[in-house]
């Protein structure tokens, strides 16, 4: 059964088609600055705030950036941890994720079986997810010692995905990476969209511009992620722009397949 903050992005998405997410790394900001982008997000139509990164090392700064964006937005905020050192009391909910392609058992249940206890301990809604680091990669790549799979092999994309709908994950995430160039393709959200059933398809790194954002969602992305918004007048605007161009109602998206 799902929690009430995996039930609010699955009403969320059913309304408009595609939602967005605004992710923020607590390591390359202050509480207030968060707060800022948080507000100013929120303010555009972001769904929910994700707080994350690949290389989260203080605790006491995440515990203070999420505490300052709970106390200044109403949206979730939802935990995207890279590691152990990725929790805090203060989020509403948590991806409790697998990297489905990492060589190394950590990212695939170490560190999940460590967390576990404090999840249940904070009260922390644990949403299932199945991770997926796919073309550069980034630094998660390489943090998360992923095999990385090549963006012209929408195929292995499409094998990973339901590997992970078959082990019950409800969500499946496309990461392209932090930073990177060139965003996740449309063939490859395209097919793995057409490939599974009831799992809700995530999609980040890269995307920069309303027309990527778009695509990606017109391609069958249910939720859209895009990293840190600047405080400047440009940041926010094309965020803004971005939030405003997946909301465009979309005529090409595929069908979700009924479950038999």
């Amino acid at each position: 059964m799902a929690g009430p903050v995996e039930q609010y992005l699955l009403d969320k998405i059913k309304a408009d088609g595609s939602i967005h997410m605004t992710l923020i790394d607590p390591e390359k900001v202050t509480p207030e600055s968060a707060a800022q982008v948080a507000e100013a997000s929120a303010k555009n139509g972001t769904a929910a705030i994700m707080i994350g990164g690949s290389t989260v090392d203080s605790q006491k700064q995440l515990d203070e950036v999420v505490a300052a964006i709970k106390a200044t937005v109403k949206v979730p905020i939802i935990l995207f941890p890279g590691n152990v050192t990725g929790i805090s009391s203060h989020a509403d909910a948590i991806w409790f994720m697998s990297m489905l392609n990492s060589a190394d058992p950590y990212f695939i249940m170490g560190a999940q079986i460590l967390c576990a206890p404090y999840i249940k301990k904070f009260g922390i809604e644990p949403i299932s997810m199945g991770y997926i680091v796919v073309g550069d990669g980034g630094t998660v790549g390489k943090v998360g010692k992923a095999i990385k799979v090549p963006y012209d092999k929408p195929e292995l994309a499409v094998a990973h995905a339901l590997a992970g709908q078959y082990l019950g994950m409800r969500f499946i995430y496309l990461e392209g990476g932090s930073g990177v160039q060139v965003p996740v393709p449309t063939e490859m959200i395209s097919a793995v969209k057409q490939a599974v059933t009831n799992v809700t398809l995530i999609v980040g790194g890269g995307i920069k511009t309303p027309e990527q954002a778009q695509a990606a969602a017109e391609a069958g992305a249910d939720i859209i992620v895009t990293g840190n918004i600047t405080e400047s007048l440009e940041g926010k605007k094309r965020v803004s722009q971005i939030i405003a161009a997946i909301k465009i109602k979309i005529t090409r998206k595929p069908r979700r397949k009924k479950a038999k």
